[in-house]
This record gives structure tokens, sequence and C-alpha cells, in this order.
């Protein structure tokens, strides 16, 4: 892999040697599709990290928007995490029981919210435990710190920026779905969702910028996904997938590969597929 980043993406290695720094903070940030008949919390308290915390990206929301883990009001972001022990000066790694899935959305959160010592771990809790690397299943101990936050707004895009830039094509908008719910081949996994993308859009489903084992690809090789998906990587770009989490996938490939102009669309497909006057692409234009 690239040489360790903990702005950005860490090792297993990297995780277990620093596990007793004492302003390490690990965050378990697992969650999964609708339908998954997965438990995130249940299988947070079987087996996590030693001294992780459980990061509720429900929770961890905007409780007032029907959509849903949309980012969180600063006040919001700022007491659960202090609930949590998470604070200023702390070193964050976030993992998620996928290998990678969820937990780029937390690393993104943290970034929106001005944090930049946020990594993820690399490969996550499935590769933690096929390695034979320790787990517990006890609650750590937390001692509240302080947190400052300083939101980014350039982060985030809403769907009148997004309409916008699907309109003027200024913008590089990229969806990390799997390509059948990007052409509109297969229904959405939440009710009430039309099928298509957003007019155009780039699809670069997620799993593409992964290793089998659920570690990301090094960088020429995301470079080489993204220039083969036709994304022109000299536009700023907006990331998108069903409802933010998986977008945040390519916001951290984005990054690794040296962009930084680039933010991502919250409400994504959730929004914007169950508004009839948004139009909607089918196909692969």
């Amino acid at each position: 892999m690239a040489p360790e980043d903990p702005r950005l993406l860490v090792s297993t290695d990297w995780l277990e040697r620093h596990l007793s720094d004492p302003d390490l903070r690990v965050l378990d940030a697992s969650w999964y599709l609708p339908g998954s008949d997965r438990d995130p919390k249940a299988e947070y308290e079987a087996a996590h990290v030693p001294g992780a915390r459980f990061f509720d990206i429900d929770d961890m929301s905007d409780q007032r928007s029907e959509l849903p883990h949309m980012a969180p009001p600063v006040e919001k972001f700022m007491s659960r995490c202090r609930a949590m022990g998470v604070g200023d000066g702390h070193q964050v790694v976030v993992y998620d029981g996928s290998g990678m899935f969820s937990a780029a959305r937390v690393w993104w959160l943290f970034r929106l919210m001005g944090k930049e010592d946020v990594a993820v771990l690399d490969g996550g809790l499935p590769k933690w435990q096929a390695e034979g690397r320790p787990v517990e299943d006890m609650p750590p101990i937390v001692r509240d710190r302080h947190m400052t936050v300083r939101r980014q707004a350039h982060m985030v895009r809403d769907v009148t920026q997004v309409s916008e830039a699907s309109k003027l094509r200024d913008t590089e908008i990229l969806d990390a779905r799997a390509p059948a719910r990007f052409r509109g081949e297969e229904p959405e996994p939440r009710e009430g969702l039309r099928s298509g993308h957003i007019p155009g859009s780039k699809n670069v489903h997620y799993r593409t910028l992964l290793n089998d084992d659920g570690t990301m690809r090094d960088p020429d090789a995301l470079r080489a996904t993204f220039e083969a998906a036709g994304v022109d990587l000299s536009k700023p770009a907006i990331t998108s997938c069903g409802s933010g989490v998986t977008a945040a996938i390519l916001s951290l490939a984005l990054e690794r590969i040296g962009k930084q102009d680039h933010s991502l669309y919250d409400g994504s497909w959730t929004e914007w597929g169950q508004f009839p006057t948004l139009p909607v692409a089918t196909g692969d234009d």
C-alpha cells in the first residue's frame, strides 16, 4: 500500500502498533444497507478492536431531515463526540465490519467538521480479524474531552448545487452505486425512488476502487479507474451514491490521489430519486 497517512488511510499493522497511544481513539462505524439482516451495534458488542467506541451513523445525523443520516448540526456532532470521549488532539481511526463501506462516511464527516487527524483502517475489521489481531467485547472507559469544530461548507453540496452542476457540466458528478442501479436496470433498496442517475454523472462503483480484501487500491490504480470511467480529473468533483455513505469512499480515493477540489452530495439518490421534477437519466448516458 501507499505510505501510512494518519489523515487518510492506515494499515492494520499501524493501528496495532499505536493501540496503546493515549491520544488514539478508534471508532467502529459499521452500518449496513436496509435488508442486509445485520445488526452493527450487536456485532460491535460481540467483538471490536480494543478500546473502540461505537459510532452510530443514524444517530449522529440531522434528525430534522426526512432523509437518512444527513450530516448533523455542529452542536450535535460536538456533544456526541464528547460523549464518546473524542475531542481535540485525538488521532481518530475509523473502521467498519464490511472492510471498506461506511467508515469512509465518518472520515468525511470529521473532515466536514474541520477535524483532519482522522484515518480509515484499510481493510477494516474483516482484515483485522483475519490476521488474528486482538478483539474484545468490553465497552471502553470514556473520559470527556473538549472538541472544537469548524465546519467546512465547501465539502458538502445540496440538491440545488448538484442540479446546477448537472446542467452546466463544469463539475464531474461521480456516482458510487452499482452499475445496474446507475443504469436504472435494478430497483433501489429504498421504496418510492425512481431508477436511474443524475444526468451527466459518471458511474464509479465504489468496489472498483478496492482490492479483494477490502483494502483501497494504490494511487496509480485509483487514478486509472477514475479515468477509465470517463472522469475528467481536472474538473471539480461531487461524489454521490444512494444515501451519502459509499460516496465517501470515492471522496477518500480522490483525496488519496491528491485531488482536493471535491465535495459530497449528502442527499444523494435518496433525495434526487424521490422528486419527480428532477430529471433522471438511464442507461450509460
